[in-house]
């Protein structure tokens, strides 16, 4: 038998492996996604069916951007039988690619914006908002303070920094983009607004967490090392459901970045919670499902 720290390690490798290969195939389902935009994404001419009647926003994270940050999870859903599109937002003069970088409440204005089209375009009275990192946080503004309550039905936080993260912590996220670190060389207000204690996020979760109205579905990991502790990630209040995926799974050993971008547990946690009457388990065999 293995000593159990080489299983540990064991175990830590066949999940980079496995993480490795969804990462190479994910760009081949957008692509196939691409190849039939009846059945894309940012598809403004799909319409809500009466199973799925809520198109879904995703809303990427900090040094992400509307594409890459949901290569995997976009289809995912798209072959579920939802409407989905995604944004921009947060984006810095000379700094293309790499956003989620200007100030926290103009790019919750932003959001605001976005859903307005999305709404307005698809004919649905609400819609569901799916993000990652600060992703999942910053629709919080736009919950509480810009009206955005009355046109959203549920927030999925995938890793969202709900109560801040430390400076040294949002760093850790450069080596997941080569060349952010480079580019960015003027100042990044999304980067201060973020950190635990700001002024952004003491009057964000100023009164409470959540707003009437609103389902929350936060899930996180226990590997999180950008937003630590990870269960600073979790969120009190009426209507709100926190998930820590290893509670799902006891092997998944994504971190940060992978929790939200190619983990098809997490992506089976997000369908649960955006359609919760016909949820099914969400365990390790989720991967395949």
């Amino acid at each position: 038998m293995l000593p159990r720290k080489s299983w540990k390690s064991a175990v830590r490798a066949l999940s980079v492996l496995l993480l490795t290969a969804a990462a190479t195939l994910a760009p081949t389902a957008a692509a196939q996604a691409t190849a039939a935009p009846s059945r894309g994404w940012n598809d403004f001419s799909c319409k809500p069916s009466a199973e799925h009647p809520r198109p879904v926003v995703l809303v990427h994270g900090t040094f992400g951007n509307s594409v890459d940050n949901w290569l995997a999870l976009a289809p995912y859903l798209v072959n579920r039988g939802y409407c989905v599109f995604s944004l921009d937002y947060g984006q810095l003069p000379g700094v293309p690619f790499f956003n989620g970088l200007g100030p926290i409440a103009a790019s919750a204005g932003q959001l605001d914006t976005y859903v307005d089209r999305v709404l307005a375009a698809t004919g649905a009275p609400e819609a569901d908002l799916v993000g990652h990192s600060q992703g999942g946080m910053m629709p919080r503004w736009y919950l509480k303070f810009l009206g955005g309550a009355e046109k959203v039905n549920t927030l999925v936080g995938i890793a969202p920094d709900n109560h801040g993260t430390t400076l040294l912590g949002l760093t850790k996220l450069l080596p997941y983009f080569p060349g952010a670190e480079d580019l960015i060389s003027s100042t990044t207000p999304g980067l201060a607004d973020q950190i635990a204690g700001s002024a952004f996020i003491t009057q964000l979760n100023a009164g409470g967490d959540t707003v009437p109205g609103v389902r929350y579905h936060v899930i996180a990991s226990q590997y999180d090392e950008v937003v630590t502790p990870y269960r600073s990630q979790f969120l009190s209040g009426p209507n709100v459901t926190n998930v820590l995926i290893q509670d799902k799974c006891a092997l998944d050993l994504s971190e940060h970045v992978a929790i939200g971008t190619v983990d098809r547990v997490t992506f089976h946690e997000v369908a649960n919670a955006l359609d919760p009457a016909h949820a099914t388990p969400t365990t390790c065999l989720s991967v395949v499902g």
